[in-house]
Formats: C-alpha cells, sequence, structure tokens
C-alpha cells in the first residue's frame, strides 16, 4: 500500500545503541525521544529492549499508551488542565509555572503518588522556562517543589536550539550547573539530574566538552536521523535512512513548465511565481501537503526535481532523469525531522517494517 514509510529496524537499534553507548561514556542518562514518530510501537519496542535509561515524548496521548519499564518522561511543559493524566502515565514532568505545580501537587496527592519534576531553566533560547536571571523566581519554585507533599525535585533542565536557535556551550550549560548547585546548596536537595538539551548537544559529546554536572540529554533527532542538530550534519557512526517514503506515479505527461492563464492565489494562498523552462515532464505522486512537508524531501533520484504540492498531490519534473518512468512505478525519499513528524502523523501513510 502506497504512500507508505519503510522503518529500518536493524539501522534504528544501530543508532540506539551508538548513542546509548556514547552518553553512558560520559557519565550521561540517555532518554531517547518518541515524538517524531509518534510512539510507534515497533519503534518503542526497540527501545524498551535497549540500554536505554528514559523514553521521552511530549504527547501524553502517546506516553499513556507506551508499555515500558523505563521511567516515563513528559517533555512538553505540562498543562495544569491534564495535571491527572500528567501524574497517571509520566514518571517525570518538565514544567515551569508555580501554578501549575499546586494543580500538579494536588492531582498526585489525589493519585496517591510522588511525581517527579525537571525545574526548566530559560539560559536564553526563549523558549520555555523561568529565566535564568530571575533567580529569586527559581528559588521559589524549586522550594515549593521541595516542600511540596507529593512532588519530588529530581532535576532542573534547559531546552536550546528549538525556537531561539541558541547552541548549547560552556557559558549557557556550566551556568545550568550552577543554578543546580545553587539549589542544592539552599534547599538541601541532591536534585540528581541536570538535563542538558537534546541532539544539539551531540557536538559537545563526541569532543568530550560537556560540562561537567551535565548527566541527562533527550535525544530524538540524532536517534532517527543520525543528525547533529547544531550543525545540521549527519555525525559519523551514525545511519541517516533509517526511514524511507515511497509514493507511486499517477499521473505521467509532457507539459508546459509555467501555469498557463491569469494569476491568483493557489490553495493555500500563496502567490507562487514559476519560471518558464520550456516543456517538462511532469509526474504526479499521490501524496501532498497533508501527509508531508515537501521541502523536506530529499528524492532518491538526484535527477529528479520536487517543483510543488498540494493537498494531495506532488509534482516532480522528471526531465533530467536518465531512468525511463512509467505510471505506477514507485519514488523513494528520504525525509527530514519535520517531514517525518507529519508522516507518522498522518494516518494516510502506512507503515512497512525492515
Amino acid at each position: 500500500m502506497y504512500p507508505r514509510v519503510v522503518v529500518d529496524l536493524n539501522k534504528l537499534k544501530h543508532n540506539l545503541s551508538f548513542l546509548t553507548e556514547l552518553c553512558h561514556r560520559s557519565g550521561i542518562c540517555c532518554a531517547i525521544v518518541t515524538k517524531v514518530f509518534c510512539a510507534d510501537r515497533r519503534i518503542v519496542e526497540l527501545i524498551d529492549e535497549s540500554d536505554a535509561d528514559w523514553i521521552a515524548d511530549s504527547r501524553i496521548q502517546n506516553l499513556t499508551h507506551i508499555k515500558t519499564q523505563k521511567p516515563k518522561l513528559l517533555l512538553r511543559i505540562g498543562m495544569a488542565s491534564e495535571a491527572d493524566a500528567i501524574v497517571r502515565c509520566c514518571d517525570i514532568s518538565m514544567q515551569s509555572e508555580l501554578s501549575t505545580l499546586r494543580i500538579l501537587n494536588e492531582a498526585a496527592r489525589q493519585a496517591n503518588v510522588v511525581h517527579n519534576v525537571i525545574l526548566m531553566v530559560d539560559m536564553g533560547d526563549l523558549r520555555e522556562g523561568i529565566y535564568n536571571t530571575n533567580t529569586e523566581c527559581i528559588r521559589s519554585t524549586a522550594g515549593y517543589i521541595a516542600e511540596s507533599s507529593n512532588l519530588s525535585l529530581c532535576g532542573v533542565g534547559v531546552n536550546l536550539t528549538c525556537y531561539g536557535g541558541i547552541l548549547p556551550d560552556e557559558t549557557n550549560l556550566s551556568g545550568l550547573v550552577g543554578i543546580a548547585d545553587m539549589l542544592r546548596n539552599e534547599l538541601g536537595q541532591d536534585i540528581p539530574i541536570v538535563s542538558g538539551g537534546n541532539s544539539s548537544t551531540m557536538g559537545l559529546l563526541l569532543s568530550g566538552e560537556v560540562p561537567s554536572g551535565i548527566n541527562n540529554l533527550r535525544l530524538g533527532e540524532a536517534f532517527v536521523l543520525g543528525n547533529d542538530t547544531a550543525t545540521g550534519k549527519p555525525v559519523d557512526g551514525l545511519f541517516t535512512d533509517c526511514f524511507t517514503l515511497e509514493a507511486e506515479i499517477v499521473e505521467l505527461q509532457t507539459k508546459p513548465s509555467k501555469p498557463v492563464g491569469r494569476g491568483g492565489p493557489n490553495a493555500f494562498g500563496e502567490y507562487v511565481e514559476y519560471p518558464d523552462r520550456g516543456l517538462m515532464r511532469r509526474a504526479i505522486l499521490a501524496i501532498g501537503r497533508q501527509d508531508v512537508t515537501t521541502d523536506g524531501l530529499t528524492c532518491l533520484d538526484p535527477d529528479a526535481e520536487i517543483i510543488g504540492a498540494s493537498s494531495d498531490h506532488m509534482i516532480l519534473n522528471l526531465t533530467g532523469c536518465s531512468r525511463e518512468y512509467r505510471v505506477g512505478d514507485i519514488i523513494g525519499f528520504i525525509p527530514d525531522y519535520g517531514a517525518l513528524l507529519h508522516l507518522f502523523t498522518s494516518k494516510y501513510i502506512a507503515k512497512e517494517y525492515i
């Protein structure tokens, strides 16, 4: 059935072993992120059987269905409205708002559990976390967690690169370690976890330059695509083609390259200018923007060119291809992170496992 994503479990297993061994050699706890593949059962089973320490996801719905003996970490800042679900299905959550923590404590009390919290600190990327210079707020929020009947302050954490594009370095990561040490001294708490970010820390990890005191990383893209997200480049030793999208040609005709007639917006409200490149051998594939971000795809045929897409159709220029394509042929693509996220979120994409 097409379109489909072919998942190479052997390559994923290799990446998983590579990353967990690398982290453990540096004394770092490895949390594998399942968000991008929507906690697909077959891949989660692979993680569950591995030496990875935690399983992490940003969606409660995914964590609810994950069956594992490993601790489950909620990555996205918890919503007050989902406090009951958080304490039921997550061992650890990342939090930054005192009002939500109060509701979370009450939910944990009613569930008769102690819920572990990683207090998020914003070290400059300007996404989640109490801003690092607001030490009074950090102290008071951490103090509330430490004194709560049903919450435990198990760590502090930071997120980098995802919003502001700020890279992890000695300054911001050591700053986080300093905040953890401050809280340990003032609260008399162990605070065992200092979570230093995501796959953008791969460069520091490989070079042995992760600052002392950082002992947890949350790795998603490095696992699934083999990338260091700080540079956008593959990591030597990791597979970058664990996932392949396959789509079928449903039309193949020679047509003009420039639309003919009075122009206006397309179906997405975009005004697109198409250069006149003469007649073009154009293939239409049965997949579209409802399923995938087409600009995040790399065609396995280097001579094929993606020239556009609507909701349900993707158009390729095959004019320069040496292969003689026919209607019904299958064309393969390697997705980037955003494309892979859409592919697994779409219910119209089949899965096949190697």
